[in-house]
Order: structure tokens, then C-alpha cells, then sequence
């Protein structure tokens, strides 16, 4: 039981923190009487956890801190090192606040699949190492890490009207809530037929999907949206795309009410790109990262990508941890101006979100821990990889001649178009 006045954070006091803390409680100690001093010891002793005996002592001192006479003992061995090393790998890398929280799991899960092998104590160890060792473990592994390939690189529409305009809230606690957009994969020049991905995010969760089509026709979008929208595990509330003329047309409208019935429709503010946040953000480290602003523009390149983005499918929702912003605060700034301070939540995969939120019937949480269960992500990441190797060695497109969309889609009428 603390003290009144005494909040417990749950995080413990750096050295400095508590030499800071300790200083200042030394000019209230050293002007009481003794039964106060006792007060303010069992306060001190709540706060910092240091023993009562080593709390008198630092009364008396000068309180500060003396240089290291030895160097601390090493706290974590190869095994832990390693195994970080192996994780960061098959997660593509994320950022030691992503990484540290599913450490133990992940590593649990990799010995699964007889990639990684890890005794009881480093398994320990590795449910209590700091995000800032591992920040350093991840820095030591720089050298190690495959990069990304890089590559070099409308009209008003009356189908608006009547569409209300906004974003949806960032702390909407329910699955359902769908942000989309297209990324061109034009190149240089975005003359003729080229390929764009549709993508939707889900902002309760992160939960995303991707699709790729030839064009930006109502056969192709809608035929992707059928993709989408079929592998998604929970309902559709809202659909949040931008003001493209893709999203808003005759045909598109009249398909969201017969394909998502009662789900609301809205759209982005014009030249507000933050109004779709979540969907911008997936766009650059699902989409860009690993395909850059090379052009495509053929049936087999589009086929080649969406059995990337199958791939994707599963190494996003299940294996990449994601943090969720839980507090927005407007803080002054030194300049007279604010800005806005964001905290985050624990770092978790969209798959343990969207488990959180028991939406998921028990046969959908099934099959989804099944292919969680039987998915070795260093094996993935190594597919995803040759994956887009193969994507950029198919010949484009042969100048004046057009591809046919309908091989992709395979509506009745393909052989016929084809014809």
C-alpha cells in the first residue's frame, strides 16, 4: 500500500531519476523531527523500493553518483543474442519498441518451426530484457540486415456529392472501420494501362489487405474488393477512401450498397492527405518499401504481385508487431507555438488486436491461430523476398499492344475478349 499522494507508474526509476528524487526528499528529512523523518522514509522506501537501511545512509551522504569501479557483468549471453538476431530477421527489422514485447512468444513460436532454438532461462531473459538493450542488440545487427529494394523511380465527380467528408476517429475501439486508397505502380509516365494496389486498413486493429489489378476499371476494382472484402474475418462499419474517381463513380457506388449493405460510406477532406492516416502509413511500408515507383503494366506482373500480397497477407496481420496510439495531448512548445504529444500502447500483431476486441467467432479465431501455428516467418520473409525478384525480372509490356484485364478477373468472357 503506497502512501497517500504516492502514484505507482509501474516503471521503474532510472539511477538519476532517483538520486534526483533523493535530493529533494533530503531537504525535507534533514529539517524534521525524528517521527517525521520516519514518515518520509517509509515514503521513500515506497517510491524508489531500496531497503530502509540503504535509505539512511544515503541521507547522510553527498548523494552523488561515484564512477564505476568495475564494469558490470554481462546480463544476457549469445543464446539471447542470437535469438534476437533471428527474430529481428524473420519481422523484417521492426524497431526494438515493436520487437521487445513478443520476444519470448516469438521465439516460442520460431523453435516451432526448428528455426530457432533457446533454453528455459534465455526464454527468461528474454521476457524481461529492456527495449533499449534490445535497441543496442539491433544496432550490433545492422550489418546483417537484407535492405528493401529500392527502386528509382483529378476531375470533379458528381459521384462525390451527397458523400460525407472527414476522417474517422483514431480511437475507434471496433473492427470494422475501413480506411482504402490506390498506389500507382505508373513509373516515369503515367501513359496507358499500368497496375495499381487497392488497400484497406482497419484502424481499431491495423489489420490490412492488399490486391493488385490492371487499371483502375469497375471490373477490375470490383473484383478486387471482392478479394478484399471476402478474406476479411469481421464486418464492415465504414469504408474511408480518398476523393479518387476509382472509389466514386456510378458503378462503384451502386456496388458498395449491393456488396457492404448498411455500411456507411465517407471520404477524405480534398488535399487532406492526414484524413487517411493509417492507410498512407501502409501504403509507404507495405507497398512502396518493397516495390519503389517502378512501372508495371502486364497480366503476368499483376498476378505475380498479388501472390505477394497472399504472402503479405499473412506476414502483416500475424507477425508484425504495430503500436496504436492511446493519448493525444496539445503541448506548449519553446517557441510559443503546440504541438501534439502521442503516447503509444504495448506493441502487438494485428491478429492479437483483433483477438482482443472478441469479435472472432470461435471457428474464425481457429483457423486464424491455424495459419499462424503452421507459418514460419523466416521462411516467408525468405519468399517474399524472391517474390519480388521475380516480379521485376518479367518483361513489360510490348508497345502498342494491350493486355487483357479479363485474364485476371475470369469473368466468363475472358477467352472471347482475348479473341
Amino acid at each position: 500500500m503506497l502512501p497517500e499522494g504516492i502514484v505507482d507508474t509501474e516503471v521503474k526509476m532510472t539511477v538519476n531519476e532517483r538520486y534526483k528524487y533523493l535530493r529533494k526528499m533530503r531537504e525535507r528529512y534533514q529539517g524534521t523531527d525524528r517521527r517525521e523523518q520516519g514518515k518520509l522514509l517509509d515514503e521513500m522506501e515506497a517510491v524508489t523500493g531500496l531497503h530502509r537501511k540503504s535509505l539512511l545512509r544515503l541521507m547522510h551522504s553527498s548523494l552523488e553518483r561515484k564512477p564505476r569501479t568495475r564494469e558490470r557483468r554481462k546480463e544476457y549471453g549469445a543464446q539471447v543474442d542470437e535469438a534476437i538476431r533471428v527474430i529481428a530477421k524473420s519481422l523484417d527489422y521492426p524497431c526494438a519498441v515493436r520487437l521487445t514485447p513478443g520476444l519470448r512468444a516469438m521465439a516460442e513460436h520460431l523453435g516451432r518451426h526448428n528455426v530457432l532454438q533457446v533454453c528455459t532461462s534465455a526464454l527468461e531473459q528474454l521476457a524481461q530484457v529492456s527495449i533499449s538493450t534490445v535497441e543496442r542488440r539491433l544496432k550490433r545487427f545492422r550489418d546483417d540486415r537484407t535492405p528493401l529494394p529500392r527502386r528509382r523511380s483529378s476531375s470533379a465527380n458528381s459521384a462525390l456529392c451527397g458523400v460525407a467528408m472527414g476522417r474517422i476517429p483514431w480511437d475507434t475501439p471496433d473492427p470494422g472501420y475501413l480506411e482504402t486508397d490506390t498506389v500507382h505502380h505508373c513509373g516515369p509516365s503515367a501513359s496507358g494501362e499500368y497496375v495499381h494496389t487497392v488497400q484497406i486498413v482497419d484502424v481499431a486493429t491495423g489489420w490490412s489487405d492488399r490486391q493488385a489489378m490492371l487499371g483502375r476499371s469497375y471490373t477490375v476494382m470490383k473484383d478486387a474488393f471482392d478479394t478484399l472484402l471476402e478474406r476479411l474475418p469481421f464486418e464492415v462499419h465504414e469504408l474511408h477512401p480518398d476523393n479518387g474517381s476509382e472509389f466514386f463513380n456510378q458503378h462503384m457506388l451502386h456496388y458498395w450498397k449491393q456488396k457492404v449493405k448498411g455500411a456507411r460510406l465517407s471520404r477524405s477532406r480534398p488535399y487532406h492527405k492526414n484524413d487517411n492516416p493509417l492507410v498512407e502509413q501502409h501504403n509507404a511500408a507495405w507497398v512502396r518499401s518493397y516495390l519503389g515507383h517502378d512501372r508495371l503494366d502486364t497480366v503476368a506482373q499483376t498476378q505475380a504481385l498479388n501472390q505477394l500480397y497472399d504472402q503479405l497477407w499473412v506476414y502483416c496481420n500475424f507477425f508484425q508487431p504495430m503500436m496504436r496510439t492511446v493519448q493525444k495531448q496539445v503541448v506548449a512548445t519553446s517557441n510559443g507555438g503546440t504541438r501534439i504529444r502521442r503516447r503509444y500502447d504495448r506493441a502487438r500483431t494485428p491478429f492479437e488486436r483483433l483477438c482482443e476486441t472478441g469479435v472472432l467467432s470461435a471457428h474464425q479465431r481457429q483457423e486464424l491461430e491455424t495459419v499462424r501455428q503452421q507459418t514460419n516467418p523466416l521462411q516467408l520473409r525468405e519468399e517474399i523476398y524472391a517474390l519480388i525478384d521475380h516480379i521485376f525480372s518479367l518483361p513489360s509490356a510490348a508497345p502498342g499492344v494491350t493486355e487483357n484485364v479479363y485474364e485476371l478477373v475470369g469473368l466468363p468472357w475472358a477467352t472471347q475478349a482475348a479473341n
